[in-house]
């Protein structure tokens, strides 16, 4: 038989019996006087094996003692699939589980899930769009930053602020930062700074005392150009100077 036929009758194509010729799977028949290759039955159970071992996860490169029956330890080769699929199974499981937990707050897939339902309760006390935006850009951010470690004590501190006797004041403070503009006098940036550190600052230090240390080294230089495009320079004094006083607690 051809290889259109042999490929035809073993469900494959005819570039995966090319492939397997050139891992060293099958062996390339010789061509006939017509250019032609010639495979026979033994070529199709072969295949056939090949197919068998594939859909069980064994990669090419360790068929051929299998398939010559020369692999000592089929079944050690069997255990490892096994805990690759057990691992496989547990990362699936947890993809799952984060798409529910998405789903459940109606967030955005690219939040990170363990802060998700805190910006969906942000957004239920009236937090504008832009804000909003702002709010879910720099928590992927910071995600990013605190790491897999971090995360926990990033959540616990969205939580902290999504308590009932706090999330109607991070609405609040997050508008009337919104509403800084060129009439906007230096005793409402110093008003605000100052309500600011009131409302949040105890919160902001158990995070920055969070054990282990959440290594943020470099995280103001990156929210300085985030921010820099976006707000306008009453905005950006008052970040300035949040940063300033913020920086002055931990002395």
């Amino acid at each position: 038989m051809h290889s259109s036929e042999l490929a035809r009758l073993s469900g494959v194509t005819v570039r995966a019996l090319r492939h397997y010729h050139h891992v060293g799977v099958l062996a390339e028949p010789e061509r006939r006087s017509n250019g032609y290759r010639e495979y026979n039955v033994h070529d199709l159970i072969r295949v056939l094996r090949i197919k068998r071992l594939a859909s069980l996860g064994i990669p090419l490169e360790r068929m051929p003692d299998l398939l010559d029956d020369t692999d000592d330890d089929a079944q050690g080769l069997l255990d490892e699939l096994d805990e690759e699929l057990v691992r496989q199974i547990g990362h699936l499981t947890k993809q799952r589980d984060l798409i529910a937990r998405l789903r459940d707050h109606n967030a955005a897939p690219d939040l990170p899930p363990e802060l998700a339902p805190f910006l969906a309760l942000f957004a239920a006390t009236g937090l504008s769009p832009e804000m909003m935006k702002i709010d879910r850009d720099q928590s992927v951010l910071l995600a990013h930053l605190v790491g897999e470690d971090g995360m926990p004590h990033l959540a616990n501190f969205y939580q902290r602020l999504s308590a009932p006797g706090l999330a109607p004041e991070v609405t609040r403070i997050s508008e009337r930062f919104a509403r800084l503009g060129p009439d906007s006098t230096e005793q409402d940036v110093a008003d605000l700074v100052e309500d600011f550190m009131t409302t949040f600052s105890i919160a902001i230090d158990d995070f920055a005392a969070a054990e282990p240390p959440i290594d943020l080294s470099g995280t103001a230089d990156l929210v300085s150009e985030y921010t820099s495009a976006l707000f306008n320079e009453q905005q950006s004094r008052t970040l300035k100077e949040l940063e300033g006083r913020l920086g002055e607690s931990k002395m």
